[in-house]
């Protein structure tokens, strides 16, 4: 299935502005008609969900834009690709751990107010 820009916008609550930025900084590559119209596939709407994953999970755009690179060269890039992965997850997972040191502390503090209000009724 194909898509037009003003189809795949809705699809992916991207705007139009921003599809044709993520085309300009080559995130994303669009097919061409005969018309020179746009028309996005299902793959695009895979890789648009994906660079919003990397995005949502942190990982810088100049990353993002070397990862599409790299995606876009093809699979002789892939243990290049998979290594950009695993460092981006072991940050995530350092995060991860940094938030639920965190969320002790919180938990810890709730923990002591909780008991002495209770001590104090």
């Amino acid at each position: 299935m194909t898509y037009s820009i003003g189809e795949f916008s809705k699809l992916t609550n991207l705007s139009i502005y921003t599809l044709r930025y993520y085309e300009q900084e080559q995130l994303i590559t669009p097919n061409r008609k005969s018309n020179e119209r746009r028309y996005y596939t299902e793959d695009n709407l895979r890789w648009i969900e994906f660079i919003h994953r990397l995005k949502d999970t942190g990982m810088p755009i100049k990353d993002i834009q070397q990862y599409a690179k790299l995606r876009a060269i093809g699979k002789s890039t892939m243990k290049t690709q998979m290594n950009m992965l695993i460092e981006h997850k072991s940050f995530l997972e350092s995060q991860i751990n940094t938030l639920n040191n965190h969320m002790k502390k919180l938990n810890d503090k709730i923990d002591y107010y909780a008991s002495e209000i209770n001590n104090n009724e």
